[in-house]
C-alpha cells in the first residue's frame, strides 16, 4: 500500500499546500465503492479453503499451493465455525522436503522430556508456571549447624518436604508435569519415583497455548492442582523428527483448541519462506471465518474499481473530480507492480485490462504465466483475494492519504540554545607538524 499512498499524494498535491475541497472529496468511505462497484465480482458461496487460499500459499511456496492448502484445512476446518477465531501453531524442524509437511492435532515442542519417563497415555497435565523446586524464603538466613547429625537431620527435613510435595500431586491422579521454571535435582528425583513425566517450557507464550490445548490451569505454587485445573490429552511422548527431538501433546480426535503444522524443509531460507506462507494461509482462514465473501485477484479488482472511480470522479463538480481520478490512478499500483515483478511492460498490461473492463469483464486480472502481457479470468484460473483484505486496505491507505492531506503547518524543532562545545584542539599529534 505504500507505493499507492504515495503515488496518490504525488498526484493530487504535488508537493503544494491542499485545499479542504480536494480532501473532502474522498471522504466516503470505500465500502460505499468496493461493495456496489465490484458487484458481481464478489462470491457470495462460502468456498473450500485450498480455493480461498491459494494466492497466499502461492505466493511464497511456487507449485505448492494446493498442498498447504490441504494442510491447513484439516487442521483449521475441522473445529471452526462460522465468524470463530482460529488458532494454529507451526513448528519447523529442519530436514526432507516441504512435501513431509504434516498436521497433528496438539501441539508439538523442540523440547526434551527432563527425567526418565518419555511416554504418557491418557495424560492428567499439571502445569505451573514456577519453577519445580522448593520453596525458598524472601530474604536470606543463617542456619547454625553444630554436630554431623544436625546437617543430616537438616537435608533430611528438605528432602521429606520435597517427596511430600510431590506425593501430593501423583495422589490427584496428574502422571505429566509441565513447568515454567528451573527444575531441581531434587525434585527431578521424585518425580522419577512417582513415573511423573516431566517437561519444562521456557516460554510464556507457549505455556498458555498448551494450557489452551489441554484445558489446564497454570498454577503460581508448586501446589496439588484440583480436577478443574488439571488439563487431559490422548498421549504424551518424545519423538524424534529429523535430527530434531520433539515433545507431542496429541488429541486423537479432531476437536481440539490447537492444531500443529509441521513443516519440514532443507534449508533455513526455504523454511522461513513456508513458515511465512503458512502464517498468511491461516490469517486468510481466519478472515473467511469472520466474512467467506471474495473477490478475484491478479488486480482485476482494482482495474474495476479505478475505472467506475474514474467514471464517477466525472460526475464531480469542482476541485474534488481531480483528486477522484487521482484516487483511481493510485489503484492502478497493485496491477503495475504484479506486472514489473513479472517482468512484463506494465503499461501494455493495464490498457489492456482497462480494455476488457470496458467490455463487462470484471473478473479479468494479469496472466503472469505467460511470457508476454496477457490477461485471463482470474475466477476460472483461481486466483481469489478476500473481501476484507481488500476493504481495510483501501480504508487504511485512504486514511493515511487524507491525513497527510489535512497538514497544512509543520513545525521545525530548533536545536538547544547554551554556549557550543569545544571543538578541540587541532593536530593533537606531534607528527603531525613534522
Amino acid at each position: 500500500m505504500r507505493g499507492w499512498v504515495s503515488g496518490w499524494l504525488r498526484g493530487v498535491v504535488l508537493g503544494l499546500w491542499c485545499p479542504p475541497s480536494v480532501w473532502k472529496g474522498l471522504s466516503p468511505p470505500p465500502r460505499q465503492w468496493l461493495g456496489p462497484k465490484v458487484g458481481s465480482s464478489l462470491l457470495r458461496r462460502p468456498p473450500p479453503l485450498p480455493l480461498g487460499g491459494v494466492t497466499a500459499w502461492g505466493a511464497r511456496c511456487c507449485g505448492q499451493g494446493g498442498r498447504f492448502g490441504e494442510i491447513a484445512e484439516s487442521a483449521l476446518q475441522p473445529r471452526c465455525q462460522p465468524r470463530e477465531l482460529t488458532d494454529g501453531f507451526a513448528v519447523a524442524p529442519q530436514g526432507s522436503g516441504i512435501c513431509s509437511s504434516s498436521v497433528l492435532h496438539g501441539m508439538v515442542f523442540k523440547k526434551e522430556t527432563e527425567g526418565d519417563v518419555t511416554s504418557v497415555k491418557d495424560a492428567k497435565i499439571a502445569v505451573y508456571s514456577c519453577p519445580f523446586d522448593g520453596m525458598i524464603t524472601e530474604t536470606k538466613g543463617t542456619v547454625l549447624i553444630k554436630t554431623a547429625e544436625e546437617l543430616m537431620n537438616f537435608s533430611k527435613g528438605e528432602e521429606n518436604l520435597m517427596d511430600a510435595q510431590v506425593k501430593a500431586i501423583a495422589d490427584t491422579g496428574a502422571n505429566v508435569i509441565v513447568t515454567g521454571g528451573k527444575v531441581a535435582d531434587m525434585a527431578l528425583h521424585y518425580a522419577n519415583k512417582y513415573n511423573i513425566m516431566l517437561v519444562r517450557l521456557n516460554s510464556k507464550w507457549d505455556l498458555r497455548r498448551l494450557c489452551k490445548t489441554v484445558g489446564a490451569t497454570a498454577l503460581p505454587r508448586l501446589t496439588p492442582p484440583v480436577v478443574e485445573e488439571m488439563g487431559h490429552c490422548d498421549s504424551v511422548y518424545l519423538s524424534e523428527v529429523g535430527d530434531t527431538q520433539v515433545v507431542v501433546f496429541k488429541h486423537e480426535k479432531e476437536d481440539g483448541a490447537i492444531s500443529t503444522i509441521v513443516l519440514r524443509g532443507s534449508t533455513d531460507n526455504l523454511m522461513d519462506d513456508v513458515e511465512r506462507a503458512v502464517d498468511d494461509g491461516v490469517n486468510t482462514f481466519k478472515v473467511l471465518t469472520r466474512d467467506k465473501r471474495l473477490v478475484p485477484g491478479g488486480g482485476a479488482t482494482e482495474i474495476e474499481l479505478a475505472k467506475q472511480i474514474t467514471s464517477y470522479g466525472e460526475t464531480c463538480p469542482g476541485l474534488e473530480q481531480y483528486a477522484i481520478k487521482k484516487f483511481a490512478e493510485a489503484l492502478e499500483a497493485i496491477p503495475r507492480a504484479l506486472a514489473e515483478n513479472s517482468g512484463v511492460k506494465a503499461n501494455e498490461v493495464i490498457s489492456k485490462l482497462y480494455a476488457v473492463h470496458q467490455e463487462g469483464n470484471k473478473n479479468v486480472g494479469l496472466d503472469i504465466e505467460a511470457e508476454v502481457p496477457a490477461v485471463k479470468d482470474m475466477l476460472e484460473a483461481g486466483v481469489l483475494d478476500t473481501y476484507l483484505g481488500k476493504y481495510w486496505a483501501i480504508k487504511l491507505a485512504t486514511n493515511a492519504a487524507v491525513t497527510v492531506l489535512r497538514v497544512d503547518q509543520i513545525i521545525m524543532a530548533k536545536p538547544a540554545g547554551g554556549p557550543k562545545p569545544p571543538s578541540g584542539k587541532k593536530d593533537w599529534d606531534d607528527d603531525q607538524n613534522d
